[in-house]
């Protein structure tokens, strides 16, 4: 274990993990940990050599959210610092969520207020049956504001309004229940989930993935009228058009492998 706060490695696939590895603080993060964060998911994002990002944490806990000593220096802020130290955290969250590579989180023991922000964040969410969640910030008299826009996309309105209100801890099972998390898992199996999961996004062309996924953020709660179907059009057109497109084609009518399925 090093003393850095993140820490990012790499595999010959392009299998990138950023684990989050403040462990003594149970990953609670402050305005450092939250700009080391951004600066590294924005050089992960324009990294071409990157296939995908596996976001995980050392020690017992995903992340307790806010940590304590940053909590205290923010209750002597203004508005506008206030304002300003909210905004990092909300470019964190959006980073995140409209990553162009499929983004994985691998959620172990607590994910408390902003932990569940990126939870939520995440495409695919496999948590250890052990792993507990809590929004939280009702009871510190603060709200979840900057995270709300991706938990209630993720958990929905309605289970919102009740865990929003009351702060209540649910396990892994009512997460699931919920949408938060995909699947659920004995903790001794979060790896090997981990490697089948990896290996089912290998099987897919990265540019395709990284349109479905600008797909799914664009035609989300839109009214379905003749933009949207225009929109949807070009898009198909253009992918089908594309060296990663006829490729997939020709791989497919030839019974081969395409040429980025490196399995």
């Amino acid at each position: 274990m090093t003393d850095n706060a993140i820490i990012i490695t790499q595999d010959d696939r392009g299998i990138t993990t950023l684990t989050l590895n403040r462990a003594d603080r149970h990953n609670a993060f402050d305005d450092v940990m939250i700009g080391e964060l951004n600066q590294a998911l924005d050089s992960i994002n324009d990294d071409n050599n990157v296939r995908m990002l596996i976001l995980r944490a050392a020690g017992k806990s995903f992340s307790a959210g806010a940590d304590l000593n940053w909590m205290r220096r923010m209750a002597e802020y203004d508005f506008q610092q206030n304002h300003d130290d909210a905004m990092q955290l909300a470019r964190l969250m959006k980073t995140l969520n409209g990553m162009s590579k499929p983004v994985i989180g691998l959620i172990q023991g607590a994910s408390f207020g902003g932990g569940i922000g990126l939870v939520a964040c995440c495409d695919i969410v496999i948590a250890s049956e052990k792993a507990k969640f809590c929004l939280s910030e009702v009871r510190l008299g603060l709200i979840p504001a900057v995270i709300s826009p991706y938990v209630i996309s993720a958990m929905g309105e309605r289970a919102c309004r009740r865990y929003f209100l009351t702060a209540e801890r649910f396990d892994a099972n009512e997460a699931y229940r919920l949408g938060l998390v995909h699947q659920v898992v004995a903790e001794q199996e979060l790896d090997a989930t981990l490697d089948q999961m990896i290996d089912q996004l290998l099987v897919g062309g990265p540019a395709a993935q990284a349109a479905a996924k600008d797909l799914i953020l664009n035609v989300s709660q839109r009214e379905i009228n003749s933009s949207v179907i225009e929109d949807t059009a070009s898009r198909i057109a253009h992918v089908r058009a594309s060296d990663e497109g006829r490729e997939g084609l020709n791989a497919f009518l030839q019974k081969r492998q395409p040429d980025w399925d490196k399995k």
